[in-house]
């Protein structure tokens, strides 16, 4: 996951490594392995748990995913990352809700951290995830600008805002699927501003995102 805050806009890369790793080194030689169990797992996608004491992305086989899945089954060291992607178009998220939140690029993620009983905001950067402590009221209107900031999942779930020409993209997503998009723009972000390639990455990782989103019940597209 990523690092204990360090303050406003200081790297969180280094405890982020074992996360990042899944997206940005390559294909080891040998099978994935279930890091609860050992058993190997299949070629392609497969589930991650959250290690909530080290705060890192943990790749699980299907059985360890299920138990984990199981009502009060999660609240222990080992979280599922669930599967559901919402969306919300009629979020009141505006410019002034964004400068309160203090994120200086267009792209943030927050998350509720159940070790520090608080939201954290993360954002990608070509060190990694840069970590910013939200402030208090700041969150408060975020809670007010959409339902879905009330609807995370402590340490699994996250929510995904992304400001561009004049408008801001609502999402709550897997907490996964924020650090593939970290590890994604780590491993093409070229200059001061990214460049095009990380660009081009960036729209590519939100039309999926906008795929699979399901809006969120009683907003309007």
């Amino acid at each position: 996951m990523s690092a204990p805050p360090t303050g406003p806009g200081r790297s969180a890369a280094a405890p982020d490594r074992r996360g990042l790793r899944r997206f940005t080194a390559p294909r080891p030689p040998r099978a994935e392995r279930c890091e609860l169990c050992g058993a190997a797992l299949p070629d392609g996608p497969h589930r991650h748990l959250v290690d909530t004491e080290n705060r890192a992305l943990a790749c699980a086989c299907g059985p360890c995913t299920r138990l984990l899945d199981r009502t009060g089954a999660s609240r222990g060291r080992f979280r599922a990352v669930p599967s559901r992607h919402l969306t919300d178009p009629a979020h009141r998220i505006d410019d002034t809700t964004w400068e309160l939140l203090r994120i200086p690029v267009g792209v943030a993620f927050f998350f509720h951290n159940s070790a520090l009983g608080r939201p954290v905001a993360l954002y990608p950067s070509p060190a990694g995830a840069t970590e910013s402590e939200p402030d208090p009221s700041a969150w408060e209107t975020v809670l007010s600008a959409t339902g879905l900031a009330g609807m995370l999942e402590p340490d699994v779930e996250a929510l995904l805002l992304r400001r561009s020409g004049g408008r801001t993209e609502c999402h709550l997503v897997p907490v996964d699927t924020t650090y593939e998009l970290v590890g994604r723009m780590r491993l093409t972000w070229q200059g001061f501003d990214g460049g095009p390639r990380a660009r081009a990455e960036l729209d590519a990782f939100f039309d999926r995102v906008r795929r699979r989103a399901t809006p969120l019940r009683g907003s309007r597209a």
